[in-house]
């Protein structure tokens, strides 16, 4: 790997197609998931495990905001990993792309102030890398349905 940094799993995104009907799943489950407001009710919703380990929920629709590569309408999950620096996120994506698996969303600044890439593992899920959040370089999130 161009960097010796190893990346730490820290969270689940699951892509979901209704909303409604997986946030009331996941609750009678016993996840406690907290309520937002339209439209973000429909498009995201996140909450954190007592281990630390982030779990959130987003629409079809807004994935692809922050994954381009995302196939419309497909559900399912992107398994997130943190790394300790911006520079590590675009390194990491170059070994793994240039060792042929296939590149979902190459490194970009987030709205939400990370550096953050997806790739796809052999079976089609999508892996995210992280960079720690920087609050300068937050941004508004874009429209969850624009």
């Amino acid at each position: 790997m161009a960097t010796n940094e190893r990346p730490v799993f820290d969270g689940v995104n699951l892509v979901v197609r209704d909303m409604d009907r997986s946030i009331e799943f996941y609750r009678r489950l016993g996840v406690e998931i907290a309520d937002t407001t339209p439209p973000w009710d429909q498009h995201h919703r996140n909450m954190t495990t007592p281990e630390g380990i982030d779990f959130d929920f987003d629409s079809t629709t807004f994935t692809t905001k922050w994954d381009r590569g995302w196939p419309a309408g497909r559900s399912g999950a992107v398994f997130g990993f943190k790394v300790t620096t911006r520079e590590a996120v675009d390194a990491i994506y170059a070994e793994l792309t240039g060792a042929g698996y296939e590149g979902q969303q190459p490194p970009f600044d987030a709205f939400w102030g990370a550096r953050y890439a997806i790739v796809a593992d052999p079976d089609g899920n999508g892996v995210g890398i992280m960079s720690p959040m920087d609050p300068a370089r937050r941004s508004e999130p874009p429209h969850p349905e624009g």
